[in-house]
């Protein structure tokens, strides 16, 4: 969940100000080749071991989330109170915040609600496609700057929920953008699955950044029309 502070919470434009602003509530494939040692006296060759496939598609994922989870014990435990540097809507000094809203939350709980779903869905994207980093970036950057444009004036924009609704909106589109049965199968499985975080797009809850969810689907429902008819026509071209 991405969320907002508004009007009533009393947020400081300074991020320096002593009042604490209002908060609230292409795979990347490493592999690692075993090459030999020179021998040992005793003849023995050692070679170094290889991670499983799954681990190294999803490595980025994890570390990922780990950032987010020292980010925000960096928050907690000293006095920086880095959620001040979140989206701050038509504030050039906002435009940072576009970036690093994502890696900032309102505690653990608004963490841990986030970290759920990038974990599920971050892990299905690394396993099923190649555009992991593209898809993460494109929603980082579009749903960004989508809350700094229409984003309720004097409110600071924290979460990475945009991200989790571009993932989900990316893998529901991406199957059928591409033409490939098995990912409209993984499509609708998403639908089912997450289907209900289509309210979040709505302006329903006061506090909730209603705008990151829905440029974050846009963005992900974008990239996947692009990248999607991209593999498409290249699958036909080496036909």
């Amino acid at each position: 969940m991405t969320r907002t502070a508004t009007h009533s919470c009393t947020v400081p434009t300074d991020p320096f100000s002593p009042v604490p602003p209002a908060r609230e509530a292409g795979p990347w494939h490493a592999v690692a080749v075993a090459s030999p040692l020179p021998h040992s006296p005793g003849g023995t060759t050692r070679t170094g071991a290889r991670r499983p496939a799954w681990i190294e598609r999803i490595l980025p994922v994890l570390v990922l989330v780990a950032v987010l989870w020292v980010v925000e014990l960096v928050d907690l435990l000293t006095p920086l109170r880095l959620d001040a540097y979140g989206i701050r809507p038509r504030e050039l000094a906002g435009l940072p915040g576009i970036v690093l809203a994502p890696f900032l939350h309102l505690g653990f709980g608004h963490l841990i609600a986030n970290t759920s779903g990038l974990l599920v869905l971050g892990a299905l994207l690394a396993w099923t496609t190649r555009h992991l980093w593209v898809v993460t970036v494109g929603v980082v950057l579009l749903s960004g700057l989508g809350v700094w444009v229409f984003g309720g004036s004097n409110t600071v924009v924290i979460g990475a929920s945009g991200v989790v609704y571009g993932y989900a909106a990316f893998l529901a589109v991406y199957g059928f953008a591409a033409r490939r049965f098995w990912q409209v199968l993984l499509g609708l499985l998403v639908i089912l699955l997450y289907g209900g975080l289509l309210w979040g797009v709505l302006p329903l809850r006061a506090g909730v950044s209603w705008q990151g969810h829905l440029f974050g689907a846009l963005a992900g429902v974008g990239i996947a029309l692009w990248l999607g008819r991209r593999d498409r026509e290249a699958r036909a071209a080496a036909r």
